[in-house]
Parts: C-alpha cells; structure tokens; sequence
C-alpha cells in the first residue's frame, strides 16, 4: 500500500509541476522552434520538462528520506547522485535558453558522472555470463564513465519522437522496481526510487504523449538517462537489466556514431532524421504508432531479463543485436529502392 500511495502523490506531484512549468517556459519564451531539419513538430513548444521530473522526483525522495537509508547507500551516494541531477538541470536550462556549443554541453554531463563517483557509488564486481565475477577494482570509475554517459547521449538523441524518452524510462524503471522486489534480490531502498522514477515519468507523459504540450529540453533528456544508469548500478551492478530495456536505443545510438564518422560528420554534433525512430515515420508509422514499438520492444526484453540467468541475458543481448542488424540492412536496401525509383 506504501508504494501505491507514494507513486500516486509522485504522479500528481509531476502533473502540477509539469503544468506549471510550461506556463513558465512559455512566459520567458523557453521554446522548442520548428526550424531545424530534426524538427516534426509544426508550432514552438515549451522546453523545461526535465525539471518537473528533477523536482518531483527528489521531492519525494526527500520526504521519504528515511526509506533510502535501509540498505546498503549511505546519505553521502545519495547526495552525490543529486548532484548530479541538479548540474545537469543547470546544464539543460543553459541549453535550452541560450543553445549552447556542444563543447559546452558535455560538461554538465561530465561533471554529473564526477559527482556520482565522489559520492562513493562504484561497481566492485560485474557476473560474468559464463560463470562467477569479474572484479572491476581500478577500472570501476572508468565503467561508470562510459555507462552514464553513453546513457546520458542515448537518452538524448532518443528524445525525437513525442513521449518516446519518458515512456521508455518509465518502462526500464519499473522492470528494476519489480527486479528489487524478488525475494533473491530484494532491495527495498532502490525499488522504491525506481518506482519513484517511473512515476514522475508516466506523470509527464500525460504532457508528453503526442500531441506534445511540452518537451524534456536538454537537462532532461539527460537527466532520464543519467537516473536510469545509476539505478541500474546501484541495484547490483544489473547493467544487462538496463542494457536489455534500452537496447535498440543503445545499438541505435552506436550505429548512428559509426555512420556520422564513416560519413566525416562529427558524432556529437551532428543531428538528422536517420535514428530508428524517425525511419520508422518514413515506413508510414504514425508519431504513437513508432513509439509504441519502442514501448513493446523496451517492456518485451525488460520482463525476459527478470526471469534470465546471466547467460540468458546475453543471449537476449544478442537476439537484440540481430534484430538491430535486421532493421539497418532492411532501412539500407529501402534507401537505396529509392533513389532507384
């Protein structure tokens, strides 16, 4: 009955944030403009989102602060993961008003991953799929660099389809609430932040969903990768838990660096209509209709990885792989059926 309670007063508490934040975005003229090639949408739409989320979020983590300190974290993990929250809120707000240089962007996220590791959140050991552990030791902070920021950047090129960030989140952050609710893993501290997560995010979505009333903006499209990444450590090290969630936006994004350079454009830089997503559009998906099958691919993969084995998970890494693999070679052999016509 707690969590059920907790999650409803979150959901409201985002709804009313939300609200009040695109009157806000609106007043001081936050807004996403529809004149870039990236852009589907046809009118200015208020940025800012992300902050909703921050603030209901951590509202009610703190006046629940009691349920964070049951198990193993301490109050000085949790402070180093808000942190890092709030940076890249200032981050995000910075963005989203005054668009900054991409060499100017990266370093809120960097110093987010910076304030996560000084607040002592590491990765001691990782299961190995083929039998035992592998102690991480040295090489934990560097783990954790690239696994929150390779997030952070997944999350924020994913956010190009109305809802598609925020609904995917939410799917990733209940299947670690139900993961931490087993009786082998149980973990009631991280559960109840996980669901915490998924609240806010499903509160937004009401505002998110297509047609959109509001966007994420930058800090929150990072934000939503950066909770989803600590939390996938801090329940265990279960990377492959959220490997599996995100896992078409993961190999989307990978496969997106690796064409930008193979077709000299910078990868961090550069944006475009070729994500998997927006491909989806050009085979007569409708906004909602793309969406959902991240949703079903995001809830499909989520739900096998709570009843797999380490050595099931990877398999099921590499059926996504597969699936990833299928879906460039059809888009290609589509292009060029195009301009053959």
């Amino acid at each position: 009955m707690f969590y059920i309670q907790t999650f409803i007063i979150t959901l409201f508490l985002t709804v009313i944030l939300t609200f009040l934040v695109i009157k806000i975005a609106k007043h001081f003229n936050i807004v996403d403009k529809p004149n870039q090639e990236r852009k589907i949408h046809k009118k200015d739409i208020p940025l800012l989102g992300g902050i909703a989320i921050f603030l209901a979020f951590f509202v009610v983590l703190y006046f629940f602060k009691d349920q964070l300190l049951v198990g193993n974290l301490t109050i000085k993990h949790w402070i180093g993961f808000f942190i890092g929250g709030a940076l890249l809120m200032i981050g995000g707000f910075l963005d989203d008003k005054y668009n900054l240089k991409p060499s100017h962007q990266v370093i809120f996220p960097i110093l987010a991953v910076i304030s996560v590791i000084s607040g002592g959140i590491e990765i001691e050991k990782m299961t190995n799929p083929f039998g035992g552990f592998i102690s991480l030791g040295f090489l934990s902070s560097i783990f954790i660099v690239f696994w929150l920021l390779g997030m952070m950047y997944t999350t924020k090129l994913l956010d190009g389809l109305d809802g598609l960030v925020s609904g995917t989140v939410a799917i990733g952050a209940f299947i670690i609430f139900l993961f931490t609710m087993t009786t082998k893993y149980y973990q009631p501290d991280i559960g109840f932040v996980a669901l915490i997560l998924c609240a806010s995010c499903i509160g937004f979505l009401f505002f998110n969903f297509h047609q959109a009333k509001i966007f994420l903006g930058e800090g929150g499209s990072l934000f939503l990768g950066y909770a989803l990444g600590v939390l996938a450590i801090i329940s265990g090290g279960k990377i492959a838990i959220a490997l599996l969630v995100m896992g078409i936006p993961i190999l989307d994004t990978i496969w997106t660096i690796i064409r930008r350079i193979i077709n000299k454009k910078n990868p961090f830089k550069f944006a475009d209509k070729k994500h998997l997503h927006f491909r989806l559009l050009d085979l007569g998906l409708s906004i909602r209709q793309a969406v959902l099958v991240y949703y079903v691919f995001a809830a499909i993969f989520g739900l096998i990885a709570l009843f797999l084995q380490s050595r099931g998970k990877l398999f099921a890494l590499i059926i996504l792989l597969v699936i990833m693999f299928l879906f460039i070679i059809s888009l290609t052999f589509l292009d060029r059926k195009k301009r053959m016509v």
